[in-house]
C-alpha cells in the first residue's frame, strides 16, 4: 500500500464505526453495509482530499448516497423474495457501530424500527436516520441529499408519522421485552398454549424470514391464537433446540439451534405487558455474524 493509499484507509478508518452504523441502519444489511463502505473508499482514495474540510461529512454523504443508491435497486428484488423479509441481525457487545451511548442510536438498530423504515422511501429512510440517530441538522442532510432544508423538514415529519404509528406497538422497557422473550419461549417449549396466549396481545404479528432457504412461514402470521399454536408446534416438547441469549441490534435476543444445525434468532417487541411483535431470522444467509 502506498503513503497516499495509508492515509486515505487510515482517515475512514477513524470514521469506519460510525459511517458502518450509518451504512446499516439505511440498509438493514451489514453485508451491503460493508460493501459501501469499500466502495465510499474507493472514491475517497481518488478524490482531492486536500480540499476536503471536514473528512466525517463528505464519508457520510458518500455513503449515504451510495446505499440511497442501493435502496432503490434493492426494491424491484425484494419483489422476489420468498416470505417477509427481516433485517440482518447483528451482535451488538460489542458495538461495530460504536459506542451505543444514547438511546437514539441504540433504539435506531433494533429490528423492529428496521422493519417500520423499511416501507419508507430512500430519502425519507435517509433523513429519518441523519436527523434521528446521528442528530444532524436539516441543512447539513440538505446538502448530503442535495434537497432544501424544507424539503429535509418535510421528508423527515412524513417518516417520523409513520414510525410513531408503527412504535405504539412497541413501547416496553428493555427489561420487560427480555422477562416476555425469555416466557415466550419457555411456555413454547412445553408446548403451554394457554400461557403462550396469555403472552401475545390480541392482534400480534409474526413474522418469520426464512428467505425460501429453510422452512418458514411464508406470510406474517396475526392473532393470539394462530401465533401460539404456530410456535408452540414449532419449538414444543418434542423439538430438540438450544437457546444461547444474546445482544442483537442492542436488544435482547435469542438463538436457536437445532439438533440438524438450524438457526434461528429470536426478538419480540411488547407493549401494556404483552407481546406485539415477534421477529425470527432463519434464513442462513444473514446468520453468519450471529456465532
Amino acid at each position: 500500500m502506498t503513503t497516499e493509499a495509508a492515509e486515505a484507509a487510515g482517515a475512514l478508518q477513524t470514521h469506519r464505526p460510525m459511517l458502518l452504523g450509518l451504512a446499516y441502519r439505511l440498509l438493514g444489511s451489514r453485508h451491503d453495509a460493508e460493501d459501501v463502505l469499500q466502495e465510499a473508499y474507493l472514491r475517497w482514495l481518488g478524490v482531492d482530499r486536500a480540499t476536503v474540510a471536514e473528512p466525517r461529512r463528505y464519508l457520510s454523504r458518500v455513503v449515504t448516497r451510495l446505499a440511497m443508491d442501493r435502496l432503490r435497486a434493492r426494491q424491484a428484488a425484494r419483489e422476489t423474495y420468498v416470505g417477509p423479509w427481516l433485517p440482518e441481525p447483528v451482535p451488538t457487545e460489542p458495538s461495530p457501530f460504536g459506542p451505543l451511548d444514547r438511546a437514539e442510536l441504540r433504539d435506531s438498530l433494533s429490528t423492529a424500527l428496521l422493519h417500520v423504515l423499511e416501507r419508507l422511501t430512500p430519502p425519507e429512510r435517509a433523513v429519518y436516520v441523519l436527523h434521528t440517530a446521528f442528530d444532524l441538522p436539516y441543512a447539513e442532510i440538505a446538502g448530503i441529499l442535495d434537497r432544501t432544508p424544507e424539503d429535509c423538514r418535510q421528508l423527515h415529519h412524513r417518516a417520523a408519522t409513520r414510525v410513531r404509528q408503527e412504535r405504539r406497538r412497541f413501547t416496553a422497557s428493555r427489561s420487560e421485552r427480555e422477562r416476555l422473550l425469555e416466557a415466550f419461549l419457555a411456555a413454547a417449549r412445553n408446548g403451554d398454549l394457554a400461557t403462550l396466549t396469555s403472552l401475545v396481545a390480541a392482534d400480534v404479528t409474526a413474522w418469520n424470514d426464512g428467505g425460501g432457504r429453510v422452512r418458514s412461514a411464508r406470510n406474517p402470521l396475526r392473532g393470539a391464537d394462530r401465533v401460539a399454536r404456530f410456535y408452540a408446534g414449532i419449538y414444543g416438547p418434542r423439538r430438540e433446540w438450544a437457546a444461547r441469549r444474546l445482544e442483537l441490534n442492542g436488544e435482547p435476543a435469542i438463538l436457536l439451534t437445532r439438533s440438524d444445525g438450524g438457526r434461528y434468532t429470536l426478538t419480540v417487541t411488547a407493549a401494556a405487558g404483552r407481546i406485539t411483535g415477534i421477529y425470527v431470522v432463519g434464513n442462513p444467509e444473514k446468520l453468519p455474524p450471529v456465532d
